[in-house]
């Protein structure tokens, strides 16, 4: 009986980034759930793998290769998923990301680029399918934020502060949209996905990581779609305006990235 309440069937879902790593994840589960999944990325030909995949499970796909840092792209996969798969019912808001920097290297206008790729974008599409959640009677909004908008790590001022950023958007936004959609967000870990190969790949970077986590290992994408799962269904409907922190239980990440001193 309990497991029934994590199904999503007949549900409409809009996945950014779901291309690769977690955003495929978070597809694929939801659409083993029993979700339809409209999934958009830059790459066409990673998309038509996923989407094969999702087809396989039984449900419809509908895929959008765009530039997702475009706020009038990103907005427009709403209307998008409304026209072709009839509503929406669940967001996820997975594309974005910046990579390590210096402080001094870290310009006014990279800041800005990292506000505007991992937070602007969320906004956008959020606000643009709210109309159409609304109309299907509600929905879910789940923001992947990252344990660096919580916790210091050398290079990441401008990714940590954009994921701390999306992190209180999404309280913010939840109260906003109380009760009819609920709006939650997850802070991942050190998780192995395409943006950690070079990590991967160097077997003494990869223990460090290992080791500032106290399950002594990576994360993988499924862990992460599974807790998206978990806050799009039935049986995550008495939560909104939280950050569900998957990350092993690191607290930090002390890694040395081999960032110049100042």
């Amino acid at each position: 009986m309990i497991l029934d309440n994590f199904r999503v069937d007949g549900r409409v879902a809009v996945v950014t980034g779901a291309g690769r790593g977690i955003g495929a994840a978070a597809a694929l589960g939801l659409a083993e759930a029993g979700a339809d999944v409209l999934i958009a990325a830059r790459t066409a030909d990673q998309l038509e793998d996923v989407a094969g995949k999702i087809r396989a499970l039984g449900r419809r796909v509908v895929t959008v290769a765009a530039d997702l840092s475009d706020l009038d792209a990103i907005a427009g996969l709403a209307e998008t998923a409304a026209a072709e798969l009839g509503r929406i019912d669940i967001v996820v808001n997975n594309v974005g990301g910046t990579a390590p920097n210096t402080f001094l290297t870290t310009s006014p206008g990279y800041l800005e680029r990292a506000f505007h790729f991992n937070v602007a974008t969320a906004h956008a599409l959020t606000r643009a399918a709210v109309p159409h959640m609304l109309t299907a009677g509600g929905g879910s909004v789940v923001n992947i934020s990252s344990m660096m908008g919580r916790t210091p790590g050398r290079g990441y001022l401008a990714y940590g502060t954009a994921k701390a950023a999306l992190a209180h958007w999404t309280r913010l936004a939840a109260t906003d949209l109380a009760p009819r959609i609920r709006v939650n967000a997850i802070a991942v870990g050190s998780v192995l996905t395409s943006a950690l190969d070079v990590v991967a790949s160097q077997p003494a970077i990869k223990e460090t990581m290992e080791t500032a986590t106290p399950l002594r290992r990576l994360g993988e994408p499924w862990e992460i779609a599974a807790g998206i799962v978990y806050l799009s269904s039935p049986a995550g409907g008495y939560i909104t305006g939280k950050v569900l922190e998957i990350d092993g239980g690191i607290e930090q990440p002390n890694l040395d990235l081999g960032l110049p001193d100042l």
